[in-house]
């Protein structure tokens, strides 16, 4: 039987109002990326998905970005790397102290890209996971495309484990198609949930050349934001289940 997370981007609440049906979607994935203050959300929407987690029985991953709440993280920002790794750090900070059973973490946004390309930015997120992990005592993956960060995490003695992503398109080369770019995003629940019993079962996924990419993927991503987001996220666990696919947390 093949076995596959299913994460989404959650508690990415800005000025207290929510961005997506957090409800809902706790309960269809496995795994919840909650911000926690750099790009959205605050103390307030950090509890509140530490208890839906709790609730629904899905692993809470820390969901760092940029400081950066004006465009929700996802503009490349030049920071110095001591001040990045102090941001990172302080950001799963809150989310610890929120109560998480924290179990990975995620970069969001342009810094999920920049520490895929850049070893200084991938460096400074893995240093500030490597110290919390040893303060809690138990490892902490990075979730992510590999490139830079997957050797960070391997330099600072954290597992990296890949994710792919349902609703968003890809270059030949592995790397998403910049979100300004016409058909970056993917709409269609059906196309959606397609994709994802492919990689589940196959690996794979067909980039924007029609070439095949093997992904590696331990974790499919659905973004919550997105305006299709909960009819996407209810066709893709009808069609894994449907395909005799086990969605379970990796961590």
């Amino acid at each position: 039987m093949a076995v596959i997370d299913l994460n989404a981007d959650l508690g990415e609440t800005i000025a207290g109002v929510p961005t997506a049906d957090d409800e809902v979607l706790f309960a269809v994935v496995s795994s919840a990326s909650v911000a926690c203050g750099g790009h959205a959300g605050d103390a307030v929407s950090m509890r509140a998905s530490v208890e839906r987690a709790t609730r629904f029985g899905v692993a809470v991953g820390a969901h760092p970005s940029y400081a950066d709440p004006e465009n929700f993280g996802r503009v490349a920002l030049r920071v110095p790397t001591d001040e990045l790794e102090r941001s990172i750090g302080s950001q799963l900070d809150a989310l610890l102290a929120a109560g998480a059973d924290l179990r990975y973490v995620k970069p969001h946004g342009a810094l999920y890209h920049a520490v895929r390309a850049d070893p200084a930015q991938a460096g400074a997120l893995a240093r500030a996971v490597a110290e919390r992990a040893e303060r809690i005592g138990r490892a902490l993956p990075l979730l992510g495309l590999p490139g830079a960060v997957s050797d960070a995490a391997a330099a600072h003695g954290l597992p990296f484990l890949a994710e792919a992503f349902l609703d968003r398109a890809y270059r030949p080369d592995g790397a998403l198609v910049a979100r300004g770019e016409p058909g970056a995003v993917l709409h269609d629940p059906a196309e959606v949930a397609a994709r994802a019993v492919r990689l589940a079962q196959e690996g794979t996924v067909i980039a924007v050349d029609g070439g095949v990419l093997e992904t590696g993927a331990v974790s499919l991503c659905l973004h919550g934001d997105s305006p299709a987001a909960l009819a996407m996220a209810r066709a893709v666990r009808a069609a894994l289940d449907a395909a005799g696919v086990s969605v379970r947390a990796p961590w």
